[in-house]
């Protein structure tokens, strides 16, 4: 996902954040409590589009995940390696140094 699709998803969670803190204003009323919650919603939108106006036009956010499968990996694979500290599993006559 994009820096830009990052941003616009943290903005709509501002907008419902802005609308709960509205309906709460009306049932606590404009007291100073209140008053605190909406200056932070306020500033965090100005952090948002300072944000958006500093991102490099093609960032992105993270990098893609890339899915590792649950299923084994081919034994073949190993055949020439050893498990580094605990020498080798297929030279059972041998010891390690």
């Amino acid at each position: 996902m994009s820096l830009h699709d990052e941003l616009t998803a943290a903005e709509r969670c501002l907008d419902e954040l802005v609308r709960t803190v509205g309906r709460l204003e009306k049932e606590v009323g404009h007291g100073l409590d209140i008053r605190r919650v909406r200056t932070d919603a306020d500033h965090l939108r100005e952090s948002l589009a300072l944000l958006r106006e500093a991102a490099p036009p093609g960032a992105t956010a993270r990098p893609d995940l890339v899915t590792i499968p649950d299923a084994p990996y081919d034994a073949s694979l190993w055949t020439d390696s050893d498990d580094e500290g605990l020498g080798s599993t297929r030279s059972r006559g041998r010891r390690t140094p």
